[in-house]
């Protein structure tokens, strides 16, 4: 019998050299003779928890006894139960002595005592926690006592640990044994160690080694009067010294009263039985019990039990002791949600637990849980994400989003529901700096380009409110490539105001990415124009876009008069600011609610950017776009208006037809459908002798002529200027007249 335990002790491993786990430092308390010890895996370094005991020859009888508990304990599984992962025997030698020892490895636990001086809880706290805990033990005790007819033996204070969950287990089974009722005459010991027992905690009948009236007694009196006294060295703060200390009940709360002496009846036959002691209590119904039994059984719960739950939890958990909303509830939670048994309100909560945790342990209970999600297919958990993405998105690593989120988050841009384009559009001031270039270039790019001429006129303002805000993590051969195009062609000619605002502030904002001849030839053209625009503040920012662009031009002009630098050093710093307001001016808009930003940015100032307080803060939720729209259209009916960012006309070759394409059938970003500017079309011949006039050297050769006829051709000249000037403008407003009465044609005859 001896070689078949040893054979079983050492199954594991040969000896102390073959442990794979590292012995660490030892806890102050511990079961019997047991040394309790930290310990971390070799393998992976995960903790672990290694408890050794020692004996001076290898028939010693607490060795005999610890053989015992390492067989039980790997045989019997419980959730309340210690979990088992290792032993082993091995003979140590302690200078010249040789001792033998047995190393059982666990989970990772810490004594129950030593925990609680740690958590220091009071009050209604203390007393929610310790009934959590009595709940499970008292779940251990009915399993080994009604499932299993094993009698524990020695359940108390000290053969209670706490997991990294904080919840309570039962170990220390070297006196476990079976319940032996078939014999009641006999007068056989039943608990073969029952020596190990302190006298304190041994009931009458076991005191006296009445082995008749055990067998005759249900199987858990034993182990219902060693819950007792649980109890009362739980709420007393002491280890219970003598029987006698049991019948002190001050410190055992009222609704615990009446069980607590019924599990220390002095007749074992009325003893209550384990299973009975949390579901008669009031101590067991309390907030915190109920809520983590609610979610240990989320399986079993319809969608409308889940969805008034989840509603109530976020105030019930700032009510819970925070150290176990953390280490309990979080990952319940946390295991619910991906695996698809909670519902999206969860997400919320998750959330909110997740913002009391520090930075390093976030990311690491639940940052994978969310990168995660993102792969489901609940739309209303990727809405969830979504709305949420700033709490979490700055903790995401660049690899991470570029490999595994967007992928999944990029779905979103083509969805049929408007609400879910503009979330996703809008995650992407968050998750943009933290793609590749690869990433940025061959795939964001061109979800944009489609986003830009979305029917929704909010998601096509957002969309250049993104572009301007993104550009820096452009790198410059895209900048060229796609900023003009997207700022002027689509977004100035864009039918609904706040778009054309917004492309002129992403334009203002974008200033210093562009060179000397694309702001004169291809931005302030454009700009120009929409000083005359129906909407006011669209001429507001129009002015102040010229305001801005000219200075540059002045600048440029000092720099090539003078050969100075100093100019462009100038520029450039006047412009930097604007960087840094665009990030500002992109993040109110994009969280507000349908409301302006409460931090505008001033105005005036060719220095500054423009401000934010326009339409454009105002159609950033759908829910406010009708309201805009209809402001905007009464006040545009009896004025010409830009033409549709879908239509032909001044739009290159872009087409409905091209919109709709799949994106990954084009390398382009969309954009490149505008002719580049050394391949433009050639001027109309009505146009040709004010780009002459706009054409000629400021520098004119020096000529010898006579003093008294300079005068007049000065004039001359500048009287030709002006008058080329007044007929440029009459054209452009003829021809916006023009096609302003097309299109009411155009409408009356559909």
């Amino acid at each position: 019998m001896f070689k078949f335990l040893k054979e079983v002790v050492s199954g594991s491993g040969s000896g102390l050299k073959d442990l794979p786990y590292t012995i660490g430092e030892p806890y102050s308390t511990a079961w019997g003779s047991w040394t309790h010890h930290r310990g971390t895996s070799k393998d992976d370094g995960s903790p672990v928890s290694i408890f050794s005991l020692s004996g001076s020859n290898a028939q010693d009888r607490h060795l005999a006894a610890g053989r015992n508990g390492v067989k039980r304990l790997r045989t019997v599984r419980h959730p309340n139960i210690l979990s088992f992962l290792h032993s082993t025997e091995a003979e140590v030698f302690d200078g010249s002595t040789a001792k033998h020892t047995i190393y059982i490895v666990t989970e990772p636990v810490m004594p129950l005592s030593e925990k609680l001086k740690e958590l220091k809880l009071e009050g209604t706290q203390r007393d929610e926690y310790y009934a959590w805990g009595l709940h499970q033990i008292s779940k251990a005790v009915s399993f080994l006592n009604n499932d299993c007819k094993l009698v524990h033996g020695n359940v108390c204070l000290a053969s209670v640990v706490v997991t990294q969950t904080l919840d309570w287990k039962l170990h220390a089974f070297d006196v476990l044994s079976e319940f032996d009722s078939s014999n009641e005459a006999s007068n056989n010991p039943m608990l073969q160690f029952e020596w190990l027992v302190g006298s304190q905690y041994k009931p009458m009948e076991l005191s006296k080694s009445d082995w008749a009236t055990i067998r005759k007694s249900p199987p858990w009196s034993i182990d219902s009067w060693g819950l007792g006294c649980l109890i009362y060295e739980l709420f007393s703060g002491m280890k219970l010294a003598k029987t006698e200390e049991l019948r002190n009940i001050a410190s055992i709360p009222k609704s615990l009263l009446p069980d607590y002496q019924r599990l220390l009846s002095s007749m074992p036959s009325r003893r209550l039985n384990p299973s009975k002691l949390t579901e008669n209590s009031e101590y067991f119904h309390n907030k915190l019990v109920e809520t983590i039994h609610f979610m240990e059984i989320l399986n079993l719960k319809d969608s409308v039990e889940k969805d008034t739950f989840f509603r109530k939890l976020p105030n019930i958990a700032e009510q819970l002791p925070r150290q176990i909303v953390l280490k309990k509830l979080l990952p319940l939670l946390a295991s619910s949600l991906e695996f698809g048994s909670a519902a999206a309100s969860a997400l919320t909560v998750l959330l909110k637990m997740g913002s009391w945790l520090p930075v390093d342990e976030f990311n690491v209970k639940v940052l994978p849980t969310i990168v995660k999600l993102f792969a489901s297919n609940d739309r209303a958990i990727r809405v969830g994400l979504l709305q949420h993405v700033d709490q979490f998105g700055e903790s995401l690593t660049s690899q991470i989003v570029d490999e595994q989120v967007f992928p999944h988050v990029a779905t979103g841009f083509a969805d049929t529901s408007a609400f879910l384009r503009e979330l996703t559009l809008k995650s992407m001031l968050v998750l943009a700096p933290k793609l590749s270039q690869r990433t940025i270039s061959g795939s964001l790019l061109k979800y944009l380009s489609k986003l830009q001429v979305d029917e929704e006129p909010a998601i096509r303002t957002n969309t250049t409110i993104l572009l301007g805000n993104i550009a820096s993590y452009m790198n410059e051969g895209t900048r060229k490539r796609v900023l003009i195009n997207a700022f002027t062609v689509r977004a100035l000619r864009d039918t609904f105001p706040p778009a054309r605002a917004a492309g002129l502030m992403a334009l203002s904002i974008t200033s210093s990415y562009y060179d000397m001849t694309e702001v004169a030839t291809r931005i302030l053209p454009n700009v120009v124009v929409l000083t005359i625009d129906p909407d006011g503040d669209v001429r507001t920012k129009a002015f102040q876009a010229v305001d801005q662009f000219l200075l540059i031009a002045r600048q440029n002009h000092e720099k090539l008069t003078t050969g100075d630098s100093l100019g462009a050093e100038i520029a450039g710093i006047q412009l930097n600011p604007g960087h840094a307001g665009l990030l500002g001016w992109a993040m109110s808009s994009l969280t507000q609610k349908g409301k302006a930003s409460e931090h505008p940015l001033p105005s005036g100032n060719t220095n500054n950017v423009v401000s934010a307080s326009s339409d454009a803060s105002a159609v950033i939720n759908l829910q406010g776009v009708a309201a805009v729209q209809a402001a905007s259209t009464s006040s545009s009916l009896d004025q010409p208006s830009p033409p549709s960012p879908r239509s032909v006309d001044g739009w290159g070759e872009l087409d409905d037809g091209d919109l709709h394409d799949d994106i990954h059938d084009s390398d382009k970003e969309g954009w490149d459908d505008v002719d580049p500017l050394e391949e433009q079309k050639p001027p109309p011949p009505s146009l040709t002798n004010i780009q002459a006039a706009q054409k000629r050297p400021v520098v004119q050769p020096k000529q010898q002529v006579n003093p008294s006829r300079t005068q007049p051709t000065v004039k001359a000249l500048k009287a030709e200027d002006d008058d080329l000037w007044v007929l440029y403008l009459r054209r452009c407003l003829k021809l916006r007249q023009n096609r302003h009465t097309m299109m009411w044609m155009i409408s009356g005859v559909l």
